[in-house]
């Protein structure tokens, strides 16, 4: 990270660019611009940015295609902003690889708390002694977010790794769809609690649980927990 963080807004919206920048220079981040979805990906490869701030829809390359180009080489914070404000267009971004998503209009006050909390959770990750979690079969690793499945990669956004981490070190224990809201997105979500449900249905069809002794529980009315057969654990890698 940039010893002053860097963050990249890529909109076609003047008016974003202004307001957004007006906020990051009170709060004394940096910020950069781009106009299109070609500016955004090749400002981001150059300046490499600390977080993105990215539109779903812009000219010549959309945010989803960007969000989805950069997934392939990095983990930087997304928030993504969408005008459309439909839930498919959401939980579109989310399973890309976005960490969050703002639906506009959007307060700027609200983009920085985003912003803020964000950078609040990468910082805690950070500082974690026991970064890896492995049972049967399985082992997470919330330094690189890197999930192993029986010894092979498997892609997972960084969410998706958020949350099969924060369940799988704690197994046993059930997490309200808030709880979970609150700890890997570091704010309430104001009761809009698919996204929860959205992202466990993706993590159930990655994990491969029906050919292994551990499993993702839905407690019915409640929540969720992480089931361990044999050997849960935590080690430093």
């Amino acid at each position: 990270m940039h010893s002053i963080p860097l963050i990249e807004i890529a909109d076609d919206d003047p008016v974003v660019h202004e307001s957004l920048g007006l906020y990051l220079d009170a709060e004394n981040f940096q910020h950069i611009s781009a106009k299109n979805g070609d500016e955004a990906l090749a400002l981001f490869k150059e300046k490499e940015p600390d977080l993105l701030i990215l539109d779903l829809m812009m000219p010549k390359m959309s945010g989803t295609d960007v969000c989805r180009e950069i997934r392939k080489t990095s983990m930087v914070p997304i928030i993504m902003l969408t005008a459309k404000g439909e839930e498919i267009d959401r939980i579109l971004g989310l399973e890309l690889g976005a960490d969050d998503y703002i639906v506009k209009p959007f307060s700027p006050r609200e983009v920085i708390a985003r912003i803020k909390a964000i950078f609040r959770r990468t910082g805690e990750s950070e500082d974690k002694e026991n970064c890896i979690v492995r049972c049967e079969g399985l082992e997470i690793n919330i330094d690189n977010y890197q999930v192993l499945i029986d010894q092979e990669p498997v892609t997972f956004t960084p969410k998706e790794v958020e949350i099969l981490y924060l369940l799988a070190s704690h197994p046993g224990q059930v997490f309200t769809r808030e709880d979970i809201l609150s700890k890997v997105w570091g704010y309430d979500y104001y009761g809009d609690t698919r996204t929860v449900d959205t992202h466990i249905k993706r993590i159930r069809q990655k994990i491969h649980a029906e050919t292994h002794s551990y499993s993702l529980i839905t407690v019915y009315g409640v929540g969720y927990k992480f089931e361990a057969g044999i050997n849960t654990g935590k080690s430093k890698s």
